[in-house]
């Protein structure tokens, strides 16, 4: 689980670690979707959170993301959203 998370972060386009702005009392959604609306079709924007982020499943999914999910450790949820190709 370690491996696949650690390759989903060299190989994703934007990673964005949320842990930090939730630990302050931050909401890190707005950030969140700014990230994901420039990642291109094919594309994968990995989110690490504190905890599985279950409310982003739909909330991206909604935009054309798919989502892989990996706990890595108890404070570490590792999120892999990769956008649909466009019919070609």
């Amino acid at each position: 689980m370690i491996e696949q998370a650690l390759r989903w972060k060299a190989e994703a386009e934007t990673v964005l670690d949320v842990r930090p702005d939730l630990a302050s009392g931050g909401e890190p959604f707005v950030r969140i979707m700014e990230a994901a609306f420039t990642i291109q079709p094919g594309g994968t924007l990995v989110i690490i959170a504190p905890f599985e982020p279950v409310p982003l499943y739909d909330a991206l999914g909604a935009q054309g993301f798919t989502h892989e999910t990996v706990m890595v450790a108890a404070d570490e949820w590792v999120v892999r959203f990769t956008r649909a190709q466009l019919p070609g």
